[in-house]
């Protein structure tokens, strides 16, 4: 099985690619999880979306040819990045490869209630037609890392806590793409 992840900072050092980089270790065996560099993207612009560039060509053929999409996103002013935005407008255009895509929703931020309102954003602009993706259900499978700093060494999450409650959301998402 193959997920492609789409990470909504292009900061070096951001504890949502530290997330994704801890799933692909934690779940190598299970899946297989490749990271699309959203930051190689040119603006979207309407006039470019017939005839992209071989770079948005080939991230719209990594999103097609997955099982299954994860997006990490950090929340900047209480939604989600416009990188990440920028990469969901091209994907819903011309020929949606993300119609109908499983999609799981992780986030991390310093702040107490993690990415909750970036999350609930995303799940907004998911459900718009043009994307209209399949979003692994909220009840229970909300992935709000909170405290970031506090919960991550050298790049990888290591509070037990989180990564049991991860396992058992990423087990559910898991199942549900299968199906």
């Amino acid at each position: 099985m193959k997920f492609v992840a789409l990470v909504g900072s292009t900061r070096k050092e951001s504890l949502n690619l530290g997330l994704v980089k801890t799933l692909q270790e934690r779940y190598g065996e299970k899946v297989e999880i490749s990271i699309a560099d959203i930051g190689e993207l040119p603006f979207y612009n309407q006039d470019d979306e017939n005839n992209p560039s071989d770079v948005v060509k080939q991230f719209k053929e990594e999103i097609a040819h997955s099982d299954g999409v994860l997006i990490a996103t950090p929340e900047y002013n209480w939604t989600i990045p416009g990188v990440l935005k920028n990469a969901l407008d091209w994907l819903s255009r011309v020929d949606k490869v993300l119609v109908g895509k499983p999609v799981m929703i992780v986030g991390v931020s310093g702040g107490q209630v993690g990415s909750l309102r970036a999350q609930l954003h995303l799940r907004q602009i998911l459900a718009s037609p043009g994307l209209a993706a399949n979003v692994l259900p909220a009840a229970g499978n909300e992935v709000l890392v909170n405290f970031g700093p506090s919960k991550f060494k050298d790049g990888k999450l290591i509070d037990e806590a989180t990564l049991t409650f991860i396992d058992g959301v990423f087990e559910r998402f898991v199942d549900w793409v299968k199906k």
